[in-house]
């Protein structure tokens, strides 16, 4: 391979590792420690933000579609 890739991100326990058998071709064990709940909060608040962005072009689309009229204006 000309080039790595990371093609998955999971958090597993030694007996999901053992479960799953030895289809893994590489695996880092992860200490517990302070800084590793603030990744995972990072990495789930970067989902919600990637969720919020895919949703926003629509919404938007949808308040050009139906414009609220400015103050003192009326609808025609």
């Amino acid at each position: 391979m000309a080039e790595d890739r990371v093609i998955a991100v999971g958090l597993l326990t030694q007996r999901d590792v053992e479960l799953l058998g030895g289809g893994f071709s590489r695996l880092w064990p992860l200490d517990e420690t302070a800084c590793f709940t603030e990744l995972l909060r990072a990495i789930d608040e970067a989902d919600r933000d990637l969720q919020e962005s895919r949703t926003e072009p629509a919404d938007a689309q949808a308040q050009e579609a139906h414009p609220q009229p400015m103050p003192g204006q009326h609808r025609s």
